[in-house]
């Protein structure tokens, strides 16, 4: 067996290929409305959709437009514009972050972070990534206190 990878194992699905494909139905969904499942409807039909992890992408495009007045609450105190003023690509990007930061807790902070600002370098302005981990930053801090304590902790010995 070569590889490193057992053969009774079958691949991971993507959780990052996921986020992509929710940041397009939600780009989708702020530009002209429209329901998850006929998002994912839609979103089912692209060539990459069997390697993603469907039920997360389920749950963020589901959760993200079920709890949108919710998330835009969360993260208005960081905005520096209303959330309306926002590229719909970079208010996606964090409604998705404050969507897994809230509901997602398996899913460990600084990794929310990171697919986050990776998705806004790939998909969003020129400096939306540096925008985004400000906001996420200081939106950890908030409703993920312990975690984000617990990692500076061993700083401060």
């Amino acid at each position: 067996m070569s590889g490193g990878r057992r053969a009774d194992k079958a691949p991971k699905k993507s959780r990052r290929k996921a986020r992509e494909f929710a940041i397009q139905g939600l780009y989708q969904w702020k530009l002209a409305a429209g329901d998850a499942n006929a998002i994912l409807s839609q979103l089912r039909e692209e060539k990459e959709y069997p390697k993603i992890d469907e039920e997360h992408l389920a749950a963020i495009l589901h959760g993200v437009i079920a709890q949108e007045q919710e998330l835009n609450e969360l993260i208005a105190p960081f905005l520096d514009r209303p959330a309306n003023d926002l590229s719909p690509v970079e208010h996606a990007i964090l409604l998705l972050a404050a969507f897994e930061m809230l509901r997602h807790l398996d899913i460990p902070y600084r990794v929310v972070i990171n697919e986050a600002v990776e998705l806004a370098k790939t998909y969003g302005g020129t400096d939306g990534h540096k925008f985004v981990n400000g906001v996420l930053d200081k939106l950890a801090a908030q409703v993920r206190a312990v975690e984000v304590n617990a990692k500076l902790e061993p700083q401060r010995r």
